[in-house]
C-alpha cells in the first residue's frame, strides 16, 4: 500500500461500534452496508480502533451485502484522534494531525469539524521549504501557504517548513553606519543603526542597501549610481535541489516560474498565484498521488 492513503470523500467512511474485539471479517461479511461505504472504522469497547476496506455486492441499491473485508490497520497500528477544529476532507490537515498527535501509528483516524470522520494511512507528507524574509511576522508567503493548505482538498499532504532569514541577520553580513531598505511599509529597522527607506526617496547618503536587483535598479534611477548591497532575494538563497522549495522574486510581476527545483512566485503574490504554485509543486514532487 502506498503512503498518504486518504479517502476521496469522507462520506465513504462509516463508523461501527462493537463490544469486545472479535473476528471482524466474519462479523461484517454478508452484512448490509450503505452504497457509498468503502471503508469501516470499527471501535470496540476496550478502546481499540480497526480500519477496514470493504467491497459490496453492488453500489447501485441503497444497501448491499458486504462481499469482501480487508484489514488495513488493526488496533495496535491504528489511532483515533478527536480534533474538533480539523477539516477532515483536507489531506494536509490529516497528515499534520497524524504526525503531531499520533506519531508512529500506521493509520490515524480523525474525528474533526462537523463530526466528520476520515483517515490517513502511512502518513509521509511532502516537506515543502518556503523561503521568506522576516519581518513581517508571520512571513507572508509562509502564512499564505499555511492558509491555503488548510482548505486544499485536492492537493497531496504537504507540510510547509519556514526557511526564513531576518533583516537583522542580513545586516550582520555587512556592518554599516546606515542601512537603506526598499520599503517603509514593512516597518523594518535594524537595531541600533539608522534606517531609511528607498520608497521615500531620501537624500543620497552613505548607506548599505538591504535589497535586491529591483531595488538596485530603483536606486540607480533615483541617484544615478549603484549602492553597496546585501542581497535579500529569497530566490538567490542557497538551496538543496533535492528538496521541494517555494520561493519568491520581485523580478516576476505576473507569472510563476520553475527553476533549479524551486517554484518561484512574484514578491507580492496573490493567494491565487500561491495556489497555482502549490499545484506546480504537487505535479513536480507528488505526480502519482491520488486519494482512493
Amino acid at each position: 500500500m502506498t503512503s498518504n492513503l486518504v479517502p476521496s470523500a469522507y462520506r465513504g467512511v462509516s463508523v461501527a461500534h462493537v463490544g469486545r474485539p472479535v473476528d471482524l471479517r466474519r462479523l461484517f461479511l454478508g452484512r448490509e452496508a450503505y452504497r457509498r461505504t468503502r471503508f469501516l472504522v470499527v471501535r470496540d469497547e476496550e478502546g481499540g480502533t480497526t480500519l477496514l476496506r470493504v467491497e459490496k455486492e453492488s453500489d447501485e441499491p441503497l444497501f448491499s451485502p458486504i462481499t469482501s473485508v480487508e484489514v488495513i490497520a488493526p488496533p495496535g497500528e491504528c489511532a483515533y484522534v478527536v480534533a474538533p477544529e480539523a477539516d477532515t476532507a483536507v489531506p494536509s490537515t490529516l497528515a499534520r494531525i497524524a504526525l503531531s498527535l499520533a506519531a508512529g501509528m500506521r493509520a490515524v483516524v480523525v474525528e474533526g469539524r462537523y463530526g466528520h470522520v476520515s483517515f490517513i494511512v502511512d502518513p509521509d507528507p511532502l516537506r515543502l521549504a518556503v523561503q521568506e524574509i522576516v519581518p513581517p511576522e508571520p512571513p507572508k508567503l509562509v502564512d499564505q501557504v499555511r492558509r491555503l493548505l488548510e482548505v486544499a482538498e485536492d492537493l497531496p499532504p504537504i507540510v510547509p517548513l519556514a526557511d526564513t532569514v531576518t533583516f537583522q541577520q542580513l545586516a550582520a553580513q555587512a556592518p554599516a553606519e546606515r542601512y537603506l531598505l526598499p520599503c517603509s511599509g514593512s516597518g523594518v529597522s535594524v537595531d541600533g543603526v539608522p534606517t531609511v527607506y528607498l520608497d521615500r526617496r531620501p537624500p543620497l547618503q552613505q548607506w548599505t542597501l538591504l535589497g535586491c536587483a529591483r531595488s538596485r535598479d530603483i536606486h540607480d534611477w533615483f541617484y544615478g549610481e549603484r549602492p553597496a548591497t546585501v542581497e535579500i532575494c529569497p530566490r538567490l538563497r542557497a538551496r538543496d535541489p533535492g528538496v521541494a522549495t517555494l520561493t519568491k522574486c520581485c523580478l516576476l510581476e505576473d507569472r510563476i516560474e520553475q527553476a533549479d527545483g524551486a517554484v518561484v512566485v512574484p514578491w507580492g503574490a496573490t493567494l491565487g498565484q500561491v495556489r497555482q504554485a502549490l499545484e506546480q509543486v504537487a505535479r513536480r514532487w507528488e505526480p502519482s498521488w491520488r486519494p482512493v
